[in-house]
């Protein structure tokens, strides 16, 4: 596996995301390892609130929540997706699996930061990949709160905008990252904003786990995490793991999911979940305060912790 790493510079004077990165290695699969990096902030001692980005952002994503989940005395971790951010990139697409991406993440997670009580903030592929994790691994979670997202299992066709974006994103012969997220917003980005975005990827030799994504979701029954898939959603359902169901109103992709997750996942019977107004498929940035005071509100219903008030 040949890997690439982004220079460092490319994350100089980030705006509004100071946090410093960590950094530890994972096995690669090929009897190598890959670094990956996260950030954190919030009390050490605290539950953490895992929050997974998806696809092709990164941790940067999450800089408007962080700061309202460590003030209500969580200890928030944001990593980054192998490909993205600053974590290590493998320059070839068939690098990629949906199943090597889950076991990247549950060896960071679980045999390297040792995570337990878990609260998990998915969105996109943080879903797909944070949703099996919780399935597969459900006393490490204490909460799930699923934004813009689900666990396809090639069942229901996919709509018609990701199509397009997924052909955009593995044929076109430059990838420009900033203009994909802006397309998936209704606020508009800054140019240092969306320069941020664009900051892993110094050319298209670094964009293998962007253009490889997309196709990893499965979208027809005989994928072969559909099983895996299915039997997640199954154990989820079962799952007295407390949901919140924190989905946008402006999101063609996902919104399909958000009724299914309110009414058939156990966990999320008896909870009030909000529709985040006038947001796109990256919620975060659109409405990531809102976000994240909905979630500390969240936990603090169902484990005691102190919401922070806008």
């Amino acid at each position: 596996m040949q890997i690439l790493r982004t220079p460092d510079d490319r994350f100089a004077d980030l705006p509004d995301f100071s946090y410093e990165p960590r950094y530890a290695h994972v096995s690669d699969d090929e009897g190598g390892t890959l670094r990956m990096a996260w950030v954190e902030e919030g009390p050490a001692d605290a539950a953490p609130v895992l929050m997974l980005h998806g696809e092709p952002s990164w941790s940067f994503l999450y800089r408007r929540m962080i700061p309202v989940l460590a003030a209500a005395g969580h200890r928030v971790i944001c990593p980054d997706l192998v490909g993205f951010g600053r974590s290590d990139k493998p320059s070839s697409m068939d690098d990629h699996t949906y199943a090597r991406h889950i076991e990247w993440v549950r060896a960071l997670v679980f045999d390297q930061l040792g995570l337990t009580g878990v609260t998990l903030v998915g969105q996109d592929w943080g879903g797909l990949i944070g949703l099996r994790l919780a399935a597969e691994h459900p006393e490490r979670f204490e909460g799930l709160v699923v934004a813009n997202t689900g666990l396809p299992s090639g069942d229901v066709p996919m709509p018609d905008v990701w199509w397009k974006f997924r052909r955009a994103i593995q044929t076109q012969p430059g990838i420009d990252v900033g203009r994909f997220v802006q397309s998936g917003c209704r606020r508009p980005l800054n140019d240092a904003e969306r320069a941020c975005y664009d900051a892993p990827f110094p050319d298209d030799s670094y964009c293998a786990g962007p253009r490889a994504m997309p196709g990893l979701v499965p979208t027809s029954p005989d994928d072969p995490e559909t099983a895996a898939n299915r039997a997640a959603w199954a154990a989820l359902c079962d799952s007295p793991t407390p949901m919140l169901v924190a989905f946008s109103d402006s999101d063609p992709v996902t919104a399909g999911m958000a009724p299914l997750f309110r009414n058939e996942m156990r966990g999320a019977q008896g909870h009030d979940h909000p529709v985040i107004r006038d947001a796109g498929h990256f919620l975060q940035e659109d409405a990531g305060p809102e976000l994240a005071h909905r979630i500390a509100e969240f936990l603090e219903r169902h484990n005691g912790a102190t919401p922070v008030r806008p």
